[in-house]
């Protein structure tokens, strides 16, 4: 990513259908180099945005949670099905013990994140990690940081983005 402005920005998502708007309005603006990494708790949307996210990159899909793999890879669906050419790296390093009751060691799920490769992928894709908060960071000079809580009493959420203006900004 270029050395864009830093902006902070809370959004309501009171439905599903709200979150993964929200992911194909991020999707719509990421291009090749960008990081998305996205924390919250089991619930959250996590998933549910990055589906958004790959609807908005326009890539084969469907994009579905790579928990059990780890990674996965979605290429762009040509651009006469709405593809802007972006490669889509879904990661989710729940696995990788960030997820868990027990506290990790950062190094180490930045270490076993370091052996997917992912500084290599994010020269020719952007690359949208679930469970990333904290030990996914250093993979570029600047990520777009997606925080998704969820309501004790209902069904709503709400994120709060913090990151490259660019990717924060509302509206097209």
């Amino acid at each position: 990513m270029s050395a864009d402005l830093i902006a902070d920005r809370r959004v309501a998502l009171p439905t599903a259908a709200d979150t993964a708007a929200l992911g194909q309005e991020i999707g719509a603006r990421l291009r090749p180099g960008d990081l998305v990494v996205l924390a919250g708790p089991l619930g959250a949307g996590k998933t549910c945005l990055a589906a958004g996210v790959g609807e908005g990159l326009g890539v084969e899909g469907p994009v579905t949670s790579p928990t059990f793999v780890i990674a996965r890879e979605h290429p762009p669906l040509p651009a006469a099905l709405g593809g802007r050419g972006v490669v889509l790296v879904h990661v989710d390093a729940y696995r990788l013990g960030v997820g868990t009751a027990v506290t990790p060691d950062p190094r180490e799920v930045a270490a076993q994140l370091d052996d997917l490769d992912l500084d290599t992928d994010l020269t020719r894709a952007a690359v949208v990690i679930e469970w990333g908060e904290g030990v996914a960071e250093h993979l570029a000079a600047e990520h777009l940081l997606v925080r998704l809580d969820r309501s004790s009493t209902a069904e709503d959420r709400e994120a709060h983005l913090h990151g490259p203006a660019r990717l924060v900004a509302s509206g097209p």
